[in-house]
């Protein structure tokens, strides 16, 4: 085989490697600041929809972690990117909070819930039986289902939350519609996110804390994948995977070297 071509950029997931409940992991500031002194092209990425790069950065900054808004990707970005290639100018009735409505109102598409071309469902603190119920009717009517992305639950300091794609089984059980899931794992959002950047996947390495998303999603990309045990897979669990990362490590702290 021939050898691969050393890392030139980085792709990190961020909830699990550089943050946990809120608390930056030990290592992640000189990780972080390592990569801005290299001047290697970055994106810290979340599959969460709720904040903007804005809000995500003047939150990584309060913790010591200064990423710059234009080096974070959510799943709202990628999911307005999909739509903007997909439909310009398109309507939509949106389940979600500030980071998935301004990325839609970015792209210029109209958010309404008369006659829309998309459901678009991502997270918010309180989901509303009402709108559930006006997004089941839409899609019986016509609208295609979109989601940002099919994590099924998040963390919180009081335990486990229902995320997007339980609630999107929820929609499907209804409608008999699968969304299409812009997030990870789909390599969609990697590969758009390498495309901001101006990087190709054959130099460029991913970062996670999650087998069936992070780690997934980077293998699917044709990226090197590197996963830390600073979230929710456990050492145990790595091997019942039919694919593998690259390597596995302990935490970020283990990866600053490589850069």
């Amino acid at each position: 085989m021939a050898e691969r071509k050393p890392i030139e950029s980085w792709l990190t997931d961020m909830d699990g490697v550089l943050v946990h409940e809120g608390i930056p992991i030990p290592g992640a500031d000189a990780f972080v600041k390592k990569l801005r002194e290299s001047g290697k092209p970055f994106l810290v990425l979340t599959n969460n929809s709720i904040y903007t790069p804005r809000d995500l950065h003047a939150r990584l900054a309060r913790i010591g972690l200064d990423v710059p808004v234009e080096n974070i990707w959510t799943s709202a970005l990628a999911t307005a990117q999909f739509l903007d290639d997909q439909r310009p100018g398109g309507t939509a009735y949106v389940i979600g909070e500030a980071g998935l409505t301004t990325a839609l109102h970015d792209i210029g598409y109209v958010l309404t819930d008369a006659e829309p071309d998309y459901v678009v469902l991502g997270e918010t603190r309180t989901y509303s039986f009402e709108a559930l119920t006006k997004a089941i009717r839409l899609i019986n009517a016509g609208a295609r289902f979109i989601a940002t992305n099919p994590d099924e639950t998040g963390p919180s300091a009081e335990g486990a939350l229902p995320a997007t794609g339980s609630v999107a089984a929820l929609i499907t059980k209804a409608t008999g519609r699968e969304p299409y899931f812009v997030g990870k794992p789909n390599p969609l959002m990697m590969r758009a996110g390498l495309n901001a950047i101006g990087a190709h996947s054959e130099g460029s390495a991913m970062i996670g804390d999650r087998m069936d998303t992070d780690i997934l999603a980077g293998l699917e990309a044709g990226m090197r994948t590197y996963l830390v045990l600073t979230g929710l897979t456990r050492p145990e669990e790595v091997d019942r995977y039919p694919f593998r990362p690259s390597r596995v490590v302990d935490s970020i702290a283990d990866l600053a070297d490589l850069i």
